[in-house]
């Protein structure tokens, strides 16, 4: 018992390292750190769950729910897509993207430049994946590969958000309308933004999400 109470202790504070390099570096500097040791993605992905399991409600399920009411034929890009839940759970074709592959399905590369051609997809889903700090050139990627009048979803944790009316602000400058808002939810915000036009190059302020950091318990 006390062996196993000392590997779960050693697991925690691993993963609060690789959550505090994840949110506090850029996309590229996340790439560089799995690239250098994938057995500590494997690591990060077995704490994310246990995190997941406190929440009443899974975050994917609920981009799972939007995707099954839509046409079956839309192609969907699943940034930062984990074990492929998503793809896993809808008849549509989904490109799923992440650092490490925990599932045949994933194609490794940086958040902010995945290998899709421009306005190639209908729908861009990120849940609970804008990690980094270059969250302007990652937006910008979805905003590049997703078709004019295509739908970005963004699922996020809510205590992120230093002020929700001020980033959905900054999110139309980089191109995106915002068509709902649930922010009912005290764990997490679903946002749903339609895509207007190309991102514009000047920096949006307003684009800022404080990092997700745990609390050693």
């Amino acid at each position: 018992a006390l062996r196993a109470r000392m590997e779960e202790r050693l697991l925690s504070a691993r993963f609060r390292y690789l959550n505090q390099q994840l949110y506090t570096g850029s996309s590229r500097d996340a790439a560089r750190l799995f690239r250098a040791d994938p057995t500590a993605f494997h690591l990060y992905h077995r704490g994310f769950e246990r995190q997941m399991r406190r929440w009443p409600e899974r975050p994917v399920q609920r981009i799972v729910r939007y995707l099954r009411r839509r046409p079956a034929s839309l192609v969907v890009a699943d940034f930062g897509c984990g074990d492929c839940t998503l793809a896993a759970s809808v008849r549509n074709r989904v490109h799923c993207f992440d650092l490490v592959p925990l599932s045949p399905r994933v194609t490794v590369c940086d958040m902010a430049e995945v290998p899709l051609a421009d306005e190639s997809v209908d729908v861009a889903v990120f849940c609970l994946a804008l990690m980094g700090t270059n969250l302007q050139e990652i937006l910008g990627e979805a905003n590049r590969v997703l078709k004019l009048g295509g739908t970005l979803m963004v699922a996020e944790v809510a205590s992120r958000f230093e002020d929700i009316h001020t980033f959905l602000k900054a999110m139309a400058q980089l191109g995106f309308r915002t068509v709902s808002k649930d922010l009912s939810s005290s764990y997490f915000y679903v946002l749903e933004f339609a895509k207007t036009g190309p991102c514009r190059a000047s920096p949006a302020p307003g684009l800022r999400l404080r990092p997700c950091l745990y609390k050693r318990r």
